[in-house]
């Protein structure tokens, strides 16, 4: 790997290529600093939640549980309200979506946690839990977009 400063770049840019090159300008720029911002005001509520129910070691993750179907739902929102209502706000998804709730979910910790239930005598806790989030957090996101569509006014539609 050479040391130039194109080896601090996404490796799947091509700075040859003069397409790729617009990745790391204006749009782009603003696009990955508001889902930074936006993954850091995420990961601190996920961080003041986790510190607030705290879980026991062994015992059965609630908190990360709680914390991935709740944000799932949120996105279910936030994908009704992109598409149907705030069309106009090309940064809404990256801000909310990848950023906040990007931060917020914590399926790393997820499997983690699954790992950390593999042990005898646990095993039934660690399937329940690697399949229940799975099956609940997609279901959050069906009813969450369900019950926004449902709650929306036919003809809402805000332009940018």
């Amino acid at each position: 790997m050479s040391n130039d400063a194109e080896s601090a770049v996404d490796p799947d840019v091509d700075l040859h290529i003069p397409t790729q090159r617009r990745e790391l300008t204006g749009a782009h720029l603003r696009v990955l600093g508001v889902i930074a911002a936006g993954g850091g005001i995420g990961a601190l509520a996920r961080y003041g939640i986790e510190t607030l129910l705290p879980v026991a070691p062994g015992g059965f993750p609630w908190t990360t549980f709680l914390i991935n179907v709740s944000g799932c739902a949120l996105i279910g929102v936030l994908m009704v309200l992109v598409n149907d209502v705030f069309t106009g706000r090309p940064l809404l998804r990256p801000f909310v979506g990848v950023g906040v709730l990007g931060g917020f979910t914590s399926f790393s910790t997820y499997t983690n946690e699954v790992r950390g239930l593999l042990r005898p005598g646990a095993l039934p806790v660690a399937f329940v839990y690697l399949a229940g989030t799975v099956v609940c957090a997609l279901l959050a996101v069906l009813i969450a977009m369900a019950a926004t569509r449902a709650l929306l006014p036919k003809k809402v539609r805000v332009a940018a």
